[in-house]
């Protein structure tokens, strides 16, 4: 058994990480709550402006839909993975980084697949075995919808030039504090709605000229896409790091007590021993 000294440090120890722990889960539920109030509020106008997209697909014949609707054999494959800059999150961007490196392994296997990072995590572990075209973490300094818009021209125009012939979107989707579900979307080529068998295709009327409303609506579309896939992961982030704060409050709260019940049971068998000690001696006085 370890001596009192030793208890008495290591239940310090403890205690100050608790203190640490407890404090960040308070920080975290803090940031959670504007993150969860701005994606709440955005995830449904993104959702009906990619549904639009998607309907609005089947009827693009231009050359300014062609470019981003198109399908090319798929040779290149570029693939966007959007992890947090700093850990203390549980399983948040390890399950970003393998979903990514088992997506190069199995479903394009064969294929040349690079990455572009949002997130230092996933530049510190993806870039030390596969090649990082570019990484934006710093976006997270300064998370703005033109910052994002900026990351997703620079995805558009490699698609475009036929830098690559796929990208894909890997990040944490929202659903609440402890639940983050790992997300897969495809951001190019725009993937036109299947339609039911029962249901007709939507049928527009195109005001002031069809050409223009392609122009804007495609871009403004998959910016507002990347820009909710970072919006949901920024939240999920929070919701990890409160929960996995949360346990690891709960764990030091439960290491403290343990070695409070040893330190007591230390020292009391130090004072019986003393006492032993002690009335031996004066047996022995006597004698």
């Amino acid at each position: 058994m370890a001596n009192l000294k030793e208890i008495r440090n290591r239940i310090v120890s403890v205690s100050s990480t608790m203190q640490i722990t407890s404090a960040m889960k308070m920080v975290s539920a803090a940031k959670l709550k504007k993150a969860q109030d701005a994606i709440t509020a955005m995830r449904p106008y993104a959702d009906k402006l990619g549904e639009l997209l998607q309907n609005f697909s089947g009827s693009i014949d231009g050359e300014t839909g062609s470019k981003y609707t198109a399908k090319r054999e798929v040779k290149n494959v570029l693939i966007v993975a959007i992890t947090s800059n700093r850990g203390l999150c549980g399983a948040f961007n390890s399950n970003i980084i393998k979903h990514c490196l088992s997506m190069q392994k199995d479903q394009y296997a064969g294929q040349k697949v690079d990455f572009i990072t949002i997130g230092k995590k996933a530049n510190d572990l993806i870039g030390k075995r596969h090649t990082v075209v570019a990484d934006h973490s710093k976006i997270y300094d300064e998370l703005s919808f033109d910052n994002a818009a900026e990351i997703a021209e620079k995805l558009m125009q490699l698609y475009t030039d036929e830098s690559y012939d796929k990208i894909e979107v890997v990040y944490n989707k929202f659903k609440n504090a402890a639940t983050q579900i790992v997300t897969t979307e495809q951001f190019l080529p725009i993937v036109p709605m299947e339609q039911d068998s029962n249901t007709s295709a939507a049928d527009y009327i195109f005001e002031p000229a069809k050409a223009a409303i392609v122009e804007q609506l495609i871009p403004k579309s998959l910016k507002t896409q990347l820009y909710k896939s970072i919006r949901d992961s920024f939240a999920s982030e929070h919701g990890a790091r409160m929960t996995a704060m949360h346990k690891a409050t709960d764990n030091a709260t439960e290491l403290r007590d343990q070695l409070k019940l040893t330190y007591n049971q230390a020292r009391q068998a130090a004072i019986t021993n003393e006492i032993l000690e002690i009335v031996g001696g004066a047996e022995a006085l006597k004698n």
